[in-house]
């Protein structure tokens, strides 16, 4: 099979024959349909995230069809065994342990023998991938397999951010939320919000003019630079770009008793800010990674919202050419690695 490879943190993908992989037990063979690409690919590249497992094939946003099943573990004919011919998809987190208190409550996000899709085990830049079946979820009909690859990382991140924020909140409808980075997620997050009735004011790179149009075109009802003060005060702000700075940006924007969620797998450092922001029960949250209750809850809902991916399809071959452009924002939306 044709794979991108990375053989080192920096340097470019290489394109490879690989052997197709097969299934162990418990795990089922993904024909890759589609792979979208997500700034974590970048992270992971470019060395930030510094434990991958080399030479590695990156991409954890797969969407594609079961082929073949591993034998024994679920078996066969065990309730919500994916059969071949499944349409499924792939997201970051990979597998778990299964048995540590965090596994046991439903938070196998944080679970600390997690392995993670296109960063301890190959991933979807590929025309086959493999993956554990109890992490692999059958896909709704109706979305085709381009629009649908984004959902898997930047829709899943997006909604356990959005989730868990509005639980630290008081009511969850009539609210000003601020997007900051509106990117991949904020662009599908954007609809879910308002289709709960939410008001979503986007927070754009300073002069980047096309991002806060696209915005504003999925219905944002403010579009800004980010640092600038919002027109309102805000309840919530979610965090999708990696900059540290953001923070205390963002902390000044929301209200009393408001939440800053921190919605990136990688951040840069954040600086020092007077107690003053955090003042008056404003909270700050981290998100990571994602649970499986987030991807049944979230890819039920997707299709009823509905949500509308902006995608950008690359051939598989062309996947250094994608990150180049995702890394330097060349594009709005998402891009997709076509295999």
């Amino acid at each position: 099979m044709r794979a991108m490879v990375l053989e080192r943190p920096g340097s470019p993908l290489r394109l490879a024959e690989l052997p197709v992989p097969q299934p162990a037990p418990g795990q089922v063979l993904v024909r890759v349909a589609a792979c979208g690409l997500c700034r974590t690919d970048l992270h992971i590249v470019d060395g930030d995230l510094d434990q991958p497992r080399l030479p590695l094939v990156p991409g954890h946003q797969v969407a594609g069809t079961v082929v073949a099943r591993g034998e024994g573990m679920a078996g066969s004919a065990a309730p919500g065994a994916l059969a071949p011919g499944t349409r499924v998809g792939v997201p970051w987190l990979g597998g778990s342990c299964g048995c540590c208190r965090f596994c046991a409550d439903g938070r196998e996000n944080l679970c600390t023998e997690a392995v993670y899709t296109g960063y301890q085990r190959d991933g979807g830049f590929a025309e086959y991938c493999l993956a554990d079946e109890r992490y692999a979820f059958a896909l709704p009909d109706g979305i085709a397999d381009l629009q649908v690859a984004p959902l898997l990382c930047a829709g899943l991140i997006g909604y356990r951010a959005w989730r868990l924020t509005l639980a630290t909140l008081p009511r969850q409808t009539d609210l000003d939320i601020g997007f900051y980075g509106f990117g991949a997620a904020a662009h599908i997050l954007c609809q879910v919000a308002r289709h709960a009735g939410h008001r979503v004011h986007a927070f754009v790179r300073p002069g980047d003019a096309p991002a806060a149009a696209f915005a504003l075109s999925l219905g944002a009802a403010s579009a800004t630079d980010a640092g600038s003060p919002p027109p309102c005060p805000l309840d919530a702000a979610l965090i999708f770009a990696p900059v540290g700075a953001l923070v205390p940006a963002a902390l000044r924007a929301v209200d009393r008793g408001g939440v800053v969620t921190c919605a990136g797998i990688h951040m840069s450092d954040i600086p020092a800010f007077p107690y003053a922001d955090l003042w008056h029960e404003r909270r700050l949250l981290s998100v990571a990674n994602l649970t499986r209750r987030d991807a049944v809850e979230f890819l039920d809902l997707a299709p009823r919202v509905p949500v509308r991916t902006t995608v950008h399809a690359y051939p598989l071959t062309r996947a250094n050419e994608a990150l180049a452009d995702l890394r330097h924002g060349r594009f709005e939306g998402a891009a997709v690695l076509v295999p």
